[in-house]
């Protein structure tokens, strides 16, 4: 009795539920990735259009000294962005709304709005300062228009040079000059003096920042100078301040006041901090997101459950149809019995391989019975005459002389021959038979082999002769081909009666070798020839025959040609003779 859990049924509902299962998973997930990617993908959009949204107020704030009049601007960017935009104090005072009544609260600020302190510099480090802010630095026009003069002789330096560059304006209105090639390396000498011209305006700014910067310091203000470089390539110019008493500050301390001087500086240019708020227009949350209600939830898993129920229900009915076969089948198999064929399918290939083995396992005991049977006939000949004589010995009845031990020595051969023979069918069948091909001459293989058996057949009273052509090479192991080819020399002299011929000739045909062994011997039935081969088979059964023979000659004979390539086939008419033709690979 199959147990439950290892029934095929069984199985095969569990392996459709897994893979429902899987799709339901994989469909809810691949839906779920779909969406989270567009939202994402909305969300890259609305960070970019938020960025240029805090680009916009910070450029305001550093251009403005208050908040004023920025509900306008508001207004447009919350058009642009869809979202609720609100500017508050650092204590939640509403300063510009872009929609009517209050946040709802919860809702957390996005940025901090500070032209003074804005998050473009380093992770972690201080905010920087808005290159828009200018405050008391920005020139008056006649100032611009020396500017743009200075600009202009830079650029005539740079042309003889052979440099090249172009004007820009920074937010103060100075015009400056970013140098685009320079394969002289002389651009610096050009712009050295333009960049440590300080117009009037940069001139009284930078006397009250030095000032600052000294008090901050705790030094005279002739120990702190201020620096500005204008340099061509970067926008805006820097400051840097520098120490010049004995006891110079720290490097440190020296960036944080000017940082600290420069903002105070600023301050009553530009727009205080303020907070960004970004939230739905509708809802008035801060963010989108992507929920289920609980009906989308009910209804996702009626359909997934349905689903299941369906694949659980199909799966059972071709289950039913699927096993019912698979049973017959292993009941014929239980029985031992050939099982009907009733489908094309996979499992009507089962009922059919299994019949065939069945059939094969029958031919198979029948064989082995047989073989059972022939070997034991084979192998009682020579050892009861082996056993008489010794007995006969024993009791007095015969002599050991010479004669004897011939006759005992004899059947021994036979046994030996025998044994051998089983030996090579054997190792055959294991894959054990080794063969070692070498490039050998035709001609030599089969003289050897007419020689070696040259005398039997005289004894016989059967001529032997052989007829090789002249240079034919071929790849084979001498040992066994020489082997196979006596046994077929020693079967056609076997079964030709006195003054018949044995021939054995050789040619070449393409890339083969071809050997024939033909004898005018008693042939064979057309419907002996199919078995010609098979082991222990003779066309007499009643094994009375003067010929003598084990039966395993031709068996061990095609064994040895097909082990190096080669094969063997046989034709032969019924009290004409035979021809037996060997082929090997030719070298």
């Amino acid at each position: 009795m199959i147990r439950l859990r290892h029934r095929l049924l069984t199985r095969l509902l569990a392996t459709s539920l897994l893979i429902v299962v899987m799709a339901v998973t994989a469909t809810a997930w691949l839906a779920t990735r779909t969406a989270t990617q567009a939202l994402q993908q909305a969300q890259g959009r609305t960070l970019s259009d938020e960025r240029a949204l805090y680009d916009t107020l910070t450029k305001y704030a550093a251009t403005h000294p208050n908040w004023s009049g920025v509900d306008d601007l508001v207004t447009e960017q919350a058009a642009v962005l869809e979202r609720r935009v609100t500017l508050t104090t650092p204590e939640q005072q509403v300063l510009a709304d872009s929609a009517p009544g209050l946040a709802l609260p919860g809702a957390q600020p996005v940025a901090t709005i500070d032209p003074l302190r804005t998050d473009t510099g380093p992770p972690g480090e201080p905010g920087t300062f808005d290159a828009r802010a200018v405050g008391p630095f920005r020139l008056t026009a006649d100032e611009v228009t020396m500017s743009r003069k200075l600009t202009t002789d830079v650029m005539s330096c740079l042309r003889k040079i052979s440099a090249r560059g172009q004007l820009e304006q920074s937010p103060s209105g100075r015009w400056i000059v970013e140098i685009i090639a320079d394969p002289s390396g002389e651009a610096p000498a050009c712009t050295s003096v333009f960049s440590s011209q300080y117009l009037p305006t940069e001139r009284r700014a930078l006397k009250a920042l030095r000032q600052d910067v000294a008090q901050c310091l705790g030094k005279a203000r002739d120990a702190v100078e201020i620096v500005v470089a204008m340099n061509p390539t970067r926008m805006p110019p820097t400051f840097a301040v520098v120490d010049r008493t004995a006891r110079p500050s720290s490097n440190d301390r020296l960036q944080s006041c000017l940082d600290r001087s420069r903002r105070e500086q600023l301050r009553p240019w530009t727009a205080p901090a303020a907070q960004l708020y970004l939230t739905d227009p509708d809802t008035g949350r801060a963010a989108t997101t992507f929920e289920l209600s609980r009906d989308n939830v009910v209804r996702i898993v009626l359909v997934a459950g349905a689903v299941v129920l369906a694949a659980a229900a199909l799966t059972v009915l071709v289950g039913r149809r699927l096993v019912r076969p698979l049973r017959v089948l292993a009941e014929g198999a239980a029985r031992q019995q050939p099982v009907p064929v009733l489908s094309k399918d996979e499992i009507g290939a089962v009922a059919l391989a299994l019949n065939e083995a069945m059939q094969r396992r029958d031919t198979a005991e029948e064989q082995r019975r047989a073989l059972v049977s022939d070997v034991a006939h084979e192998l009682r000949s020579p050892l009861t005459n082996i056993r008489s004589w010794l007995e006969a010995t024993q009791d007095g009845l015969a002599e050991p002389d010479t004669n004897l031990i011939e006759l005992l020595h004899e059947e021994t051969v036979v046994l030996e021959h025998i044994l051998r023979d089983m030996s090579d069918l054997a190792a055959a069948d294991a894959g054990r038979l080794r063969v070692r091909p070498v490039r050998l001459d035709l001609r030599e293989v089969v003289e050897f082999v007419v020689d070696a058996h040259r005398g039997g057949a005289e004894g016989a009273g059967v001529r032997l002769t052989d007829a090789v052509d002249d240079g034919v090479p071929v790849l084979a192991d001498p040992v066994r081909l020489r082997q196979a080819l006596g046994n077929l020399v020693s079967n056609g002299i076997r079964y030709t009666p006195a003054g018949g011929t044995v021939r054995v000739s050789g040619s070449r045909a393409g890339d083969r070798a071809v050997i024939t062994v033909e004898d005018t011997g008693v042939g064979i039935a057309p419907e002996h020839l199919p078995h010609v081969f098979d082991r222990f088979w003779r066309a007499d059964h009643s094994r009375a025959r003067a010929t003598g023979g084990s039966g395993l000659g031709l068996a061990i004979a095609r064994q040895l040609l097909e082990a190096q390539a080669g094969t063997i086939t046989v034709a032969s008419s019924l009290g004409k003779g035979t021809t037996f033709t060997v082929t090997v690979p030719a070298a």
